[in-house]
């Protein structure tokens, strides 16, 4: 008699081709993708859609930010041959069933969403008060959705809005039938990476390490963090709870950080020394990671290829969904 085996729960989250990957992405992402492959079945998708809610007048910058994302990620372990890695506009069902789910989400619901008040300030001067940031909730659910995705990865901070999207799936199965899987969450929380001005690592701030960098770079940009500012030449006692470089050892330097905390609160370690050990640990951490990137850039149509792959192996799940969701609605 037969053995049989738990199946495996389906996992989707997707990733905004915005730009280089830098180590805030790294450990509060790709380090959690790496491990649900291993535990479950993962859809992971190229959110471009989701990119132009603030990226709309960059348009030019899509096609390469695409790829260089699934160069970063292959580089990083993501095997296509284990999960469903694709592009979300190359399922155009996404884009209709945002229509009909728009159709019954509560405007109320999508203005209270604390991520569209915090990238309107976020975004300083740029105008992107638009319809599809404030929609971004319906096409995230779609995402969600339209894949029968079980489990979203989320912080802590992120459980609202993965609520909203529950709350507009609960809508649509009382209004047409239980049509849709209401997703749960799956609860992680990222750590806080500071980036060279002490605040959280971010593109938009301009005070990332990206993980492709060159040594020098890598070097230069470090030498470059603000630190504890009592200590301000050798010999000075320093603070390293509050120090973003003494945070950032915590991530890279495990054989030293005991002797980095006591050296530095006695004053022995002085801050350059300290950023260029630094530095040393996060050159190495990514050496591998860079000569695999360097490597997969090498073989042309390789991007293409996974895309179209992953496309393939979505499309049957998609269709399904479409076709029971247009009958519940009576569109078919």
């Amino acid at each position: 008699m037969g053995t049989s085996t738990e199946r495996k729960q389906r996992v989707l989250t997707g990733y905004r081709p915005t730009g280089p990957m830098h180590i805030g992405h790294w450990f509060g992402n790709v380090e959690n993708m790496l491990r649900l492959q291993e535990e479950h079945e993962c859809f992971y998708f190229i959110a471009d859609w989701h990119m132009l809610t603030t990226h709309f007048d960059r348009t030019a910058e899509l096609p390469g930010f695409t790829r260089e994302l699934v160069l970063d990620l292959l580089a990083a372990g993501i095997d296509p041959d284990r999960v469903t890695l694709y592009r979300q506009s190359d399922i155009k069902e996404v884009a209709e069933m945002t229509l009909l789910l728009g159709m019954i989400t509560p405007l109320g619901w999508l203005e209270r969403v604390p991520t569209y008040k915090e990238r309107l300030r976020d975004a300083g001067e740029r105008d992107i008060a638009n319809y599809g940031l404030l929609g971004y909730p319906v096409l995230q659910t779609v995402d969600i959705t339209i894949v029968k995705g079980e489990l979203v990865p989320v912080g802590e901070d992120q459980v609202p809005h993965l609520e909203l999207s529950r709350e507009i799936v609960r809508r649509f199965n009382r209004l047409y039938g239980p049509v849709l899987v209401e997703p749960q969450p799956l609860l992680s929380e990222p750590p806080l990476i500071p980036g060279t001005d002490g605040r959280k690592m971010s593109k938009s701030l301009d005070n990332v390490i990206n993980v492709r960098d060159e040594e020098e770079t890598v070097r230069r940009t470090v030498r470059t963090f603000i630190t504890d500012p009592q200590k301000v030449r050798r010999g000075d006692p320093g603070r390293p709870e509050i120090c973003p470089v003494f945070t950032l050892h915590r991530r890279f330097s495990p054989d030293i950080l005991a002797w980095t905390e006591e050296n530095c609160r006695s004053g022995a370690l002085g801050c350059v020394e300290c950023k260029t050990n630094l530095a040393d640990r996060i050159v190495e951490r990514f050496r591998d990671f860079r000569e695999r990137r360097e490597e997969l850039e090498r073989r042309p149509g390789l991007v293409e290829e996974v895309l179209a792959a992953g496309a393939a192996k979505v499309r049957p799940v998609v269709e399904e969904t479409m076709k029971a969701v247009r009958d519940a609605m009576h569109l078919s």
